[in-house]
């Protein structure tokens, strides 16, 4: 055996045993033996042999004991949450090697999905020697992805770019608020906005407050009111239904508005700030890949407004 075998054997045989760390960190975390003991699937006294061989180890004391609670040293809580990003990189190498060759796992919003992106993806496999996507659609309040705990490779997400530490982003298309109704629901709306019921996509009703400042509106409607939903399809399929004024992304909106299922009472369409962007984590595995699908939703961009829409584009709160 050769110096640098020696020393790399010696090397591995430094390390406290995985499955004592394993043990150590979730209890840490948790700050509760029985609460690890469920989430590893092991008895509560094979956590507490775990953390003996830990402190045995390394000749120190990690945990206090107050009450029912465990409470680890300084020294340990740090010692964890460094632990923890090593078992999270261990985890996300894992699925990359798991997952079959040229595949990509996506994540997104529901309303994009159902209204953009299966259309988007559909074509994807036109090409030659594309990535094959798994795509999974879920509902979000607010966008966010964490690469180091969820099986994804890549999402499209809405935000200002900002999607958290160790990830990056390329940005797709901007969020453009416009009211939408009812054909039946026209002339009423243009008549008086204040004596229609609004239908809000999101239950603290930014976006219609958005709406009325970027269009100079916000005396025209008081947004306390009206019938609250948790996503943008739902509250355009309400919209459809003749239940109200809905606020709707616009270029999510086009089909249904050449349809006529929804019409535009109102010119303004108010730039948000927000995008949605293909976010992956940095670095990745996948970048070609990534770069790949990039190209080919950028190709299908909705990037053309209806005629007689007035783009509106200032800061708002």
């Amino acid at each position: 055996m050769t110096k640098t075998q020696i020393s790399h054997t010696t090397d591995r045989q430094s390390l406290p045993p995985l499955y004592a760390l394993r043990a150590f960190e979730a209890a840490a975390r948790l700050g509760s033996f029985s609460q690890a003991s469920r989430e590893l699937s092991i008895t509560p006294g094979a956590i507490s042999r775990h953390i003996r061989t830990i402190e045995v180890w390394f000749g120190r004391t990690l945990f206090v004991r107050r009450g029912p609670r465990v409470i680890p040293t300084p020294e340990a809580q740090q010692f964890a949450l460094q632990l923890n990003e090593g078992f999270s990189c261990i985890e996300q190498a894992s699925r990359a090697f798991t997952s079959a060759p040229g595949t990509l796992r996506l994540k997104a919003p529901t309303t994009l999905t159902s209204r953009w992106l299966l259309d988007a993806l559909s074509t994807l496999q036109e090409k030659t020697d594309p990535p094959r996507v798994e795509l999974t659609s879920v509902w979000m309040d607010t966008d966010t992805v964490d690469f180091s705990r969820e099986p994804f490779d890549c999402a499209v997400l809405l935000g200002k770019g900002e999607f958290g530490p160790g990830t990056t982003c390329r940005r797709l298309f901007g969020e453009w608020l416009v009211p939408v109704c009812a054909p039946a629901l026209l002339d009423l709306a243009r008549h008086s906005l204040s004596g229609c019921e609004l239908i809000h996509p999101s239950p603290d009703r930014r976006d219609w407050r958005r709406w009325l400042e970027g269009a100079g509106r916000a005396g025209e409607a008081s947004i306390s009111g009206g019938k609250v939903f948790d996503t943008l399809e739902q509250a355009s399929m309400a919209a459809v239904s003749g239940y109200g004024i809905a606020i709707a992304d616009l270029l999510l909106s086009r089909q249904a508005i050449a349809d006529g299922l929804l019409v535009l009472p109102f010119s303004e369409a108010v730039a948000t700030g927000d995008s949605y962007c293909l976010v992956r984590p940095e670095p990745t595995p996948h970048d070609r890949l990534i770069d790949e699908l990039h190209q080919h939703l950028q190709e299908h961009v909705p990037s053309t407004f209806p005629p007689g829409i007035c783009p509106v584009n200032r800061p708002l709160s």
